[in-house]
């Protein structure tokens, strides 16, 4: 068993390190990339895309879910 945990540490301090090193320069390289300001800005206007009508009441929406 000591010799299966002295692999493993000896793996996770080189490849695994490198491997999340790279996963992290990639996940970086993808949210920075040139022409996804676009794509960012429409994700975080989500929440007022129909800000435009007033919020409904509680009691509304409970008597329209319970038409459906």
């Amino acid at each position: 068993m000591n010799d299966t945990y002295t692999i493993m540490r000896v793996f996770a301090g080189s490849w695994g390190l490198l491997f999340m090193f790279t996963v992290f320069v990639v996940a970086v390289v993808f949210t920075f990339r040139p022409g996804s300001r676009k794509l960012h800005q429409d994700s975080a206007n989500i929440p007022f895309r129909h800000d435009d009508k007033p919020a409904r009441s509680p009691a509304a929406s409970q008597k329209t879910e319970a038409r459906q």
